[in-house]
């Protein structure tokens, strides 16, 4: 019985997507077009597939399958130069033989291809229900008999039995084009028979001819060998696909004893009516894929970067302590201010970074004694000798115990203007993971994405600015996610360096958060290249596709995290595309939206298509999980600042007010101000007060404190402890 599928046509294209790399025992490239027929490149290994919206589950297994098993068994080969045939005929034969390859594949397909085929005859696909079938050319009746065969009834004579058997045992592509060449052969004998009666009876109409019946008889005999031997010469053949009902134009029936070529009206049928399943209505469905950047131009180096912040810093120090001179008051120290506050951070900041040591020594031995297991030392142990009769075990044991895996991680901090208010608590947090990865000798690397690095040196002699540098970080194509040229990962902080230059650029970084939290009120500036830029996350995602698998090799790592630190989403990206323009005859590269209602997302590697839905935070998870699926070995971890006001709406993203979940989550801000969500394209993405992470979890008050004071300044505290601790425990189930 025939089921129909009710989802909504995006979904269960790409659920026949999965069908279609199933029975290819492949990752094959599927996509679904606005196109009348199927077809199957060799050599890209893509399956394109027609949106065939009217078709029911049945029907679209049945033609799923049937391309799958040209992609499976039909050649890429040229074999008009082997045979004289009309791609109609080979088509006939080659569906044949591969429907029954892909039914002897898979046992469960016949089922499939039984009850589409079923479907179709009923639906009368083939439009012969007002015919008499016995009229039929051979190469009709072949097509219905290994098709239909099961609901129409069909008789053959002898000859034409031993060209149906030969088809039925093709085994091979030059097995096919033989039998094709049989049918063809048959059929245009068929056909010049057909057609000199014709002409005969013709002339009779016409009084043209007086001779006796047997006479003509003769005649035509005479004639047809004749016609043999002078008529080497075959059509050209239209070039079709392999796909099993793409045909070419056929050479029209002529009169009058010129050449004519026998039809295949079935299959011509049944072409139109599977082209008219495609809905009219439907979105041309776009497949983007991400391109491979460069990292040579899409990193800013380490040193690169702190020696830009370094030459700015000492800059604007020389600048001021020589306006100093020239009013003739003592210089200050610009800094002086943000590095005490840095050393008092750091010195308060050791608890957490110890308590993260401690939990992560302590899950990792945990996980290891998890892990461990008994073996034999082929040693006999004489204390269990007395029991050998009852015991089959007499040889000493020792307890295994796996090493610890390597682990490592990469922090991504959003350097956009809208963290320009948080972005020290941020860093807070980042040092803290920072400290604590230096502490256990984990490595790390720390990416800042931005647009403005790029933008060009600034030449302190001469005080003049270099050009700015736009090199592409990729070869521009057609379905190419757009990267632009003025993004970049600025590399700003790494183990590489030792502890004294760690520690220097801590303090780097440390000096911008603060004086990007002070803007109207710091004695000091930041440099062009390192000031605060728009949203590049998804960039940024895009460019972890090269840095964590070099990162991971360059380390000789086992397990890598990837936290991404940020304040918000990021607009979608537009991808390349070929547009006309005025001003050009031929198409040009320009860019096309991403619609949401037919664009996937493409991985040719892995084989596998995302659907990109409504909404930035959706277009980031499409890239989120293609970065998961990718590298199923890593843990990427979300850190969200979120301001109190916009908490329940960034809730909202993941779960509705209706859900179970979201009561959970509410409350759970409510009380310690962080929440997980569990549901988005990281493994894990925490949200962080703003306001909570400002606090700090020192506990101190004015000598001349009043009691409520001191409680309110104690509980403060605590919350702010136990904010760290929560989120720093769940931090550390993740990565050990």
């Amino acid at each position: 019985m025939a089921t129909y599928e009710t989802k909504p046509m995006p979904v269960r294209h790409e659920i026949k997507s999965q069908l279609a790399k199933l029975l290819a025992t492949e990752d094959l490239v599927v996509e679904h077009k606005k196109v009348s027929t199927a077809c199957f490149n060799v050599h890209t290994r893509v399956l394109t597939l027609p949106l065939w919206e009217k078709a029911s589950g049945l029907v679209y297994d049945l033609l799923v399958g049937h391309e799958v098993g040209h992609a499976l068994f039909t050649p890429d080969e040229d074999w008009t130069d082997k045979v004289k045939v009309p791609a109609q005929f080979v088509n006939i034969v080659e569906d044949a033989r591969i429907e029954k390859l892909m039914k002897r594949k898979y046992a469960g397909l016949a089922k499939t291809f039984f009850n589409g085929y079923k479907e179709l005859n009923e639906e009368d696909f083939f439009q012969i229900a007002e015919d008499d079938i016995s009229t039929f050319n051979l190469a009709d009746r072949t097509n219905l008999y290994f098709k239909i065969g099961n609901f129409v009834t069909l008789d053959f004579n002898p000859e034409e039995k031993e060209i149906i058997n030969l088809i039925a045992a093709t085994e091979t592509f030059a097995d096919a084009l033989i039998a094709a060449e049989e049918l063809y052969k048959y059929c245009k004998k068929e056909k010049e028979q057909e057609q000199k009666v014709s002409d005969f009876d013709s002339h009779e109409m016409k009084g043209d001819s007086q001779s006796p019946a047997n006479e003509i008889t003769e005649s035509n005999e005479s004639s047809s060998e004749e016609e043999g031997e002078s008529n080497n010469s075959q059509p050209k053949e239209d070039e079709g696909s392999h796909g099993g009902t793409s045909q070419g134009d056929q050479t029209p029936v002529k009169s009058g004893g010129e050449e004519s070529e026998p039809e295949v009206r079935t299959a011509d049928s049944l072409e139109e009516k599977i082209r008219n399943l495609v809905g009219n209505d439907l979105y041309e469905n776009t497949y983007v894929e991400v391109p491979q950047l460069n990292l040579d131009t899409v990193i800013g180096k380490n040193s690169e970067v702190h020696k830009e912040i370094d030459f700015s810093f000492a800059h604007q120090q020389v600048l001021h302590n020589n306006h100093a001179k020239e009013k003739g008051y003592t210089p200050a120290n610009l800094y002086k201010e943000s590095d005490l506050d840095f050393k008092k951070f750091k010195s308060s900041a050791q608890k957490e970074v110890n308590y993260l040591v401690k939990e992560f020594e302590c899950r990792k031995a945990a996980d290891q004694y998890a892990r461990a297991s008994t073996a034999r030392t082929g040693v006999l142990d004489t204390a269990r000798l007395h029991t050998y009769k009852y015991n089959e075990d007499l040889f000493k044991k020792v307890s295994v115990i796996p090493d610890g895996k390597n682990h490592g991680l990469v922090f991504v901090l959003d350097w956009s203007g809208s963290m320009g208010d948080v972005m020290l608590d941020t860093c807070k947090q980042l040092f803290n993971l920072v400290w604590f990865c230096k502490k256990v000798s984990i490595p790390f690397e720390v990416y800042a994405f931005t647009n403005e690095w790029r933008r060009g040196e600034y030449d302190y002699e001469t005080g003049k600015h270099l050009a700015a540098d736009r090199t592409p970080h990729y070869e521009k194509k057609e379905s190419l996610l757009v990267v632009d040229e003025t993004f970049s990962m600025m590399n700003i902080l790494t183990s590489k360096v030792n502890g004294k230059e760690l520690e220097h650029q801590l303090l780097n970084i440390w000096r911008l958060a603060y004086c990007f939290g002070r803007t109207y009120h710091s004695p000091y500036t930041y440099s062009n290249r390192m000031c605060l830029s728009g949203t590049p996350l998804n960039e940024a995602l895009i460019s972890l596709h090269q840095i964590l698998p070099k990162f991971q090799k360059e380390n000789k790592l086992q397990k890598v995290q990837c936290i991404v630190l940020t304040d918000g989403e990021a607009s979608q990206l537009v991808y390349h595309k070929e547009v006309h323009r005025s001003y050009s005859k031929e198409p040009v590269l320009g860019t096309g939206y991403v619609h949401p209602e037919n664009t996937f997302l493409r991985d040719r590697k892995l084989g596998t298509t995302y659907k990109v839905d409504y909404g930035y935070h959706s277009f980031t998870d499409t890239l989120l999980k293609n970065l998961k699926d990718k590298f199923s070995s890593m843990n990427f971890i979300g850190i969200r600042v979120l301001e109190s006001r916009y908490a329940p709406r960034f809730i909202q993203l993941y779960h509705s007010q209706l859900d179970k979940q979201y009561e959970k989550i509410q409350n759970d801000w409510k009380k310690l101000k962080s929440f997980t969500i569990t549901n988005s394209g990281y493994d894990a993405y925490f949200g962080l007060s703003a306001t909570a992470l400002s606090q700090d979890t020192e506990f101190e008050v004015a000598e001349d404190a009043t009691k409520s004071q001191i409680k309110s300044a104690f509980v403060k505290s605590l919350k702010t402890k136990k904010l760290n601790k929560k989120v720093l425990g769940e931090f550390i189930s993740l990565v050990a």
